[in-house]
């Protein structure tokens, strides 16, 4: 009875240190938060508001009934280029050896071919594009790598549960329920403890931690129990019924917790404490799930900025000039009365206007109605507009080639229309950069927790050449390299059109043909493939069929003998065996070894009996 009360003490204690801990980093957060909720309006087209005093996102009250108020979204647009481009950043990922030896290239093989199944699995391509939407949006977004012991094929039932290989899971995180320890801090790693924090239906705690809590009204953007302030309505009406904020407060390995700390809490409940679960740290330390990426870093900030950030005060401004330049039109066509007082019913001349045919009767004596002498719109309003247009150009780094396909009227050399679009490209190199680091880190988290989860054998389906599907086998100890690395480096610039181009131009050249000058059967499949027409290539080269059965003999010879074949091309099936021989694996595995060269023997007899043969037959033809 003693222990039950501690625990209880112990579980409040922990609960209230975690849930004002999360109050003290949602307060700091706080005015980040009204900016972004600013950036979402502006990028939603709902760009009269702006953070009031009381630190709300409020509506702009009207300081004339009769003043435009319509919005030239230029910010929707430059976004969903900046997307557009970035999205072109699904490099296809490899791992490199850690050594020389075939040992640690045929792991390194595995590791790649884990990692890319792993990739079409989850659907990290369009993880990653919901994360750029953020990112670019709100200047940072987060990815959380987890493993779902109840993902994978099912393996059977234990006590009528199913029981699962488990699987990684890879989600997208808005920088809305991220909580670092300090918003001062530079990046992750320097972060100690993290929060994250958001709105879940009380069912689904329920059904998870086995807690139940009390459910509330909440919004899954300000993760408060009411939306406040006019203008967040606008945007944030995104509540969610019967839900509580389940808080998820994650410690590095530290002094007082070696291997680290997670606690979870929902309401006044503690849904679990346990150690970091996952070994997805540097030589197998424990760390944090969460791979952040930004659009542009902010120095002594943990956060990036937006280009929405930037844009706003040209979005305002660009606004004003051409609702005051439609004012300025609308006086222009429509005209603008004098009358003398008492003279004419005003109250009917300004329902009607002045239509053509009207008739209109004035006090006799008194000065007939008239317009007013018009002006022509000032040239001002002109050059400010297209000063704004360019200043777009400048701030958000996405030229009029990009956003509208157009060419400046003043490039007519071929020339300088590449060294715009290069330039354009430089503009967005260091997002770039960020986007591609983020996902080089997605992709050591997944094979780190492969190799920590992923006990006995193991069996991936993953798109071989010729999109041929391969089936193949692991374990976690095949897992020995998680040193990610991308197969091209210049996506962002290396468009279909110019791959294209530059592969013609190879051909031209002929650096693609044998000495002979002609192209092989595999290098002309691999062009096809390059150009966008591998289903033209036929089946998979027969040499590469060749290697693979030789590679396939070369893990088989430590189990048993393998014979070889009439139909093998011995000269291929020579050099992969020799190279194997050449290797530790075979030093290591003295049955092997021996297998192999009597395998090895068996390919060079029937090399030599094939020449024998053509020899003998190109005698008979002479006589």
């Amino acid at each position: 009875m003693k222990k039950d009360k501690e625990r209880n003490v112990f579980e409040e204690e922990l609960v209230k240190a975690v849930r004002e801990d999360f109050e003290k980093r949602r307060e700091d957060k706080r005015a980040l938060e009204r900016q972004w909720t600013l950036d979402l309006n502006y990028l939603s087209g709902n760009q009269y508001c702006e953070i009031a005093p009381t630190g709300e996102v409020e509506e702009e009250d009207e300081e004339f009934f009769w003043q435009n108020r319509n919005v030239y979204n230029h910010i929707a647009p430059i976004l969903e280029t900046r997307i557009s481009k970035l999205s072109r950043l699904r490099p296809s990922m490899s791992v490199r050896a850690a050594g020389s030896e075939d040992k640690d290239v045929k792991a390194a093989k595995i590791s790649s071919d884990v990692l890319n199944a792993t990739a079409s699995r989850v659907g990290l391509d369009e993880v990653i594009a919901k994360a750029t939407l953020w990112s670019e949006s709100l200047g940072t977004a987060f990815y959380k790598v987890l493993w779902n012991g109840g993902g994978g094929r099912k393996l059977g039932d234990v006590d009528g549960k199913a029981v699962s290989e488990g699987d990684v899971d890879v989600f997208a995180v808005s920088p809305y329920e991220i909580f670092p320890d300090s918003l001062m801090r530079e990046d992750l790693s320097s972060v100690k403890s993290l929060i994250h924090a958001r709105a879940m239906n009380v069912g689904d705690i329920e059904s998870i931690y086995g807690v139940r809590v009390e459910g509330e009204d909440v919004d899954v953007f300000s993760l408060e129990k009411s939306v406040r302030g006019v203008g967040a309505n606008k945007i944030s009406s995104t509540t969610v019924p019967d839900s509580a904020i389940v808080i998820e407060r994650y410690e590095r390995p530290s002094k007082a917790f070696p291997n680290g700390r997670v606690v979870t809490v929902a309401g006044d409940k503690l849904l679990s404490v346990s150690e970091l679960p996952y070994l997805n740290g540097v030589d197998g330390k424990r760390d944090l799930p969460f791979v952040m990426q930004r659009s542009v870093a902010s120095p002594g900030a943990f956060f990036g900025i937006s280009v929405v950030e930037r844009l706003i005060p040209l979005q305002r401004a660009y606004n004003a000039v051409k609702n005051r330049k439609h004012e300025f039109l609308n006086r222009v066509s429509v005209g603008v009365l004098t009358v003398e007082d008492g003279s004419v019913d005003v109250d009917a001349l300004t329902d009607e206007g002045l239509r053509p045919g009207k008739v209109i009767v004035y006090r006799q004596g008194a000065t007939p109605p008239r317009e007013m002498a018009a002006q022509s719109v000032p040239l001002d309003f002109s050059y400010e507009e297209e000063r704004l247009v360019n200043e777009f150009i400048t701030v958000s780094g996405v030229s009029e080639i990009s956003r509208n396909s157009t060419i400046p009227t003043n490039v007519t050399s071929g020339t300088a229309l590449q060294i715009l679009v290069e330039q354009d490209e430089t503009r967005l190199y260091s997002t770039a950069e960020d986007v591609k680091k983020a996902i080089k880190e997605v992709g050591r988290q997944i094979i780190r927790l492969f190799k920590q989860f992923a006990s006995g054998t193991r069996m991936m389906k993953i798109a071989g050449d010729g999109k041929k599907v391969e089936i193949f086998y692991f374990d976690s100890s095949d897992l020995t390299s998680d040193d990610v690395v991308f197969d091209t480096e210049n996506e962002l610039s290396f468009t279909p059109a110019k791959k294209r181009s530059d592969v013609m131009e190879l051909i031209s050249t002929g650096l693609l043909s044998d000495e002979d000058g002609k192209m092989s059967l595999r290098t002309k499949a691999k062009v096809l493939e390059i150009m966008g027409y591998g289903s033209l290539s036929g089946a998979q080269d027969i040499t590469e069929l060749h290697r693979e059965k030789a590679a396939a003999e070369n893990l088989g010879f430590a189990s048993k003998e393998i014979f070889a074949e009439e139909f093998d091309d011995h000269k291929t099936h020579i050099i992969e065996h020799t190279r194997f021989l050449l290797s530790e694996e075979a030093e290591k595995h003295p049955s092997a070894k021996k297998n192999a060269l009597e395998h090895l023997r068996e390919h060079k007899a029937f090399l030599k009996s094939d020449a024998f043969g053509a020899s003998e037959n190109a005698e008979r033809s002479e006589i």
